[in-house]
């Protein structure tokens, strides 16, 4: 692994009155894969949300690929989305962030949101198509008439058109059956990552355990350092 390819610092985020995240400080090398792992509620999607810009006010320092992306803000939120993702982050959010009136086809071409990207569309969707074979199949077939382990695979694929250097998964697994759960989860592992990083944020710890670079807990919006096992009660 090289560099840090995004580093945060003093990160605080909320909506309205309510703060979710106390003064975050971790960062991600290039070529890591990463987990956060913890609770629903506890702030994991929140941090993605305030990588990307989408939550309702942040202060402290994010900085991507070299980049300042963070800094203080109150007002706004998603204005700043589309650069960010220019830069190459891309986001996969949890549960069925899909569009269902859209085939397969057409939701992966969604993620294509660059020139580049969407120049090389068809390429880009054989990639997902090699990680995920179902999806070829059902190539036509309209999102919102999938099976719930397929719409994620959708959701994840959606992000692997992009240009991305940074990937947020968040909750792979949720709602997800055991089995398929653990085939979404082992296609994020088997993902080559060539200098780009992903960072999966997940409830389950033993779907994770041993495949990733690092782990780590969070509890109550603060980050609980590098652990091997999180007790999570």
């Amino acid at each position: 692994m090289s560099g840090k390819l995004l580093n945060i610092q003093g990160l605080s985020a909320g909506y309205g009155p309510l703060r979710v995240l106390h003064e975050i400080d971790f960062s991600v090398a290039a070529g890591e894969r990463l987990a956060i792992v913890g609770l629903n509620g506890h702030g994991k999607t929140t941090l993605f949300r305030a990588i990307m810009h989408l939550v309702g006010w942040q202060q402290g320092s994010i900085v991507f690929d070299g980049t300042e992306i963070g800094g203080t803000r109150s007002l706004g939120e998603g204005r700043r989305t589309p650069g960010i993702v220019r830069l190459g982050v891309a986001m996969t959010p949890q549960g069925d962030a899909i569009f269902p009136g859209l085939t397969v086809k057409q939701h992966l071409d969604c993620g294509a949101y660059t020139k580049a990207a969407w120049r090389d569309r068809a390429l880009r969707r054989d990639h997902v198509y090699d990680i995920f074979p179902q999806l070829k199949e059902r190539e036509q077939a309209y999102v919102g008439k999938l099976s719930g382990g397929e719409r994620r695979m959708v959701s994840v694929g959606r992000a692997l058109m992009a240009d991305a250097k940074l990937y947020l998964i968040d909750e792979p697994s949720l709602g997800l059956a055991p089995r398929i759960s653990q085939r979404v989860v082992d296609a994020l592992i088997d993902i080559g990552l060539d200098g780009r990083a992903m960072v999966i944020a997940e409830q389950n710890v033993a779907l994770l355990t041993g495949k990733v670079d690092r782990m780590i807990g969070m509890h109550a919006g603060h980050l609980r350092g590098d652990v091997g096992h999180v007790d999570l009660l």
